[in-house]
């Protein structure tokens, strides 16, 4: 994967002054950046936060917590296979909940049909493109009132927020993904957001091989201290990133007719700007193949194959001070 932002100027000179000082600690591991990637991003999201090496280290360090093996767990088809394959992985049966086509989120309708279905321990909320689902609040609910615990999945949320709230504080906990291609980028590298003290001292064992007392049976997710750097970086750059975004999306929406509309009170993150008409200068699709085909389930979910076959992205990608698409 190539990965192309410009670091140039003060920035370029403020990361090489935070590697400089990683060198000469010799601390390239659990040290303060680490601490102060943890606090600065914690603080943005308003939880605490535990950094990991990825995604997958943060899902399964949640799905660990909760203790999924032999139930199920529910997630909408729309996403990517490391949302089921996490919960697989933790020994947890999978189903699959169907979207809506206006946020390509998950369908509380659907997922009130498939609780009383499936009777699911876990539902993972997927926040898809940049966006809150749009329904998280009938889901909120749908889970509370059926005892179901709520997790979230944020991979592609940096920056979101929903009447003031930031993705990942609607259920018990969030995972973020700071992947290359993400609008907050380390390179590689994924969080724990909760405010949970208990899931977030179990996550901080867990990423450490369950240190010091090995009650907690974990391996090692921990992030390094140069993916940390960037990470303190990149939370201070990303106000700015979300501005850019969001005035870009703006132009977009004068440009294109049957665009992806947001409802009052949320901002997005902007991590793809979605169409639904075929464009010229698609960046691709978000999802082209729901996971409940590729995993042959015996059921439809007609939102899910509409979705996968009729929205495009435009490019809108920051790629520093001066970028321009």
């Amino acid at each position: 994967m190539k990965f192309k932002i410009d670091v140039s100027g003060k920035d370029r000179e403020y990361l090489l002054s935070c590697f400089n000082d990683i060198f000469s600690t010799s601390s390239w591991s659990e040290g303060k950046y680490i601490k102060m990637f943890e606090e600065d991003f914690g603080s943005y999201i308003g939880a605490q936060m535990v950094a990991t090496s990825s995604w997958a280290g943060a899902a399964m360090a949640v799905l660990e917590y909760i203790g999924v093996k032999d139930s199920v767990v529910l997630v909408p088809s729309n996403t990517f296979m490391a949302t089921p394959l996490a919960a697989i992985k933790a020994g947890a049966k999978v189903e699959f909940v169907d979207c809506n086509r206006n946020d390509l989120c998950m369908s509380a309708e659907d997922l009130k049909a498939k609780i009383k279905k499936f009777k699911p321990k876990v539902v993972i909320l997927v926040h898809i493109g940049g966006h809150i689902a749009f329904e998280t609040h009938e889901i909120v609910k749908l889970c509370k009132k059926n005892g179901i615990i709520l997790i979230e999945d944020c991979a592609h949320a940096h920056g979101a927020e929903f009447n003031g709230q930031k993705a990942g504080v609607f259920g018990l906990a969030g995972m973020y993904s700071f992947y290359a291609t993400k609008t907050m980028a380390t390179g590689e590298g994924g969080c724990v957001v909760s405010n949970d003290k208990d899931l977030i001292a179990y996550a901080r064992k867990y990423i450490n091989y369950g240190k010091f007392e090995y009650t907690v049976q974990g391996l090692n997710y921990r992030m390094n201290e140069f993916n940390a750097a960037l990470g303190v970086w990149q939370t201070k750059k990303l106000p700015q990133i979300i501005e850019w975004k969001n005035e870009k999306a703006k132009l977009y929406d004068s440009r294109y007719k049957s665009h992806l509309c947001l409802p009052k009170g949320m901002r997005s993150g902007f991590y793809k700007y979605i169409v639904f008409e075929p464009i010229k200068n698609s960046t691709g699709k978000v999802y082209d193949q729901p996971c409940h085909r590729i995993m042959k389930k015996e059921y439809d979910l007609p939102n899910s194959d509409w979705v996968a076959k009729n929205h495009w992205c435009v490019p809108i990608v920051y790629k520093g001070d001066n970028s321009n698409d």
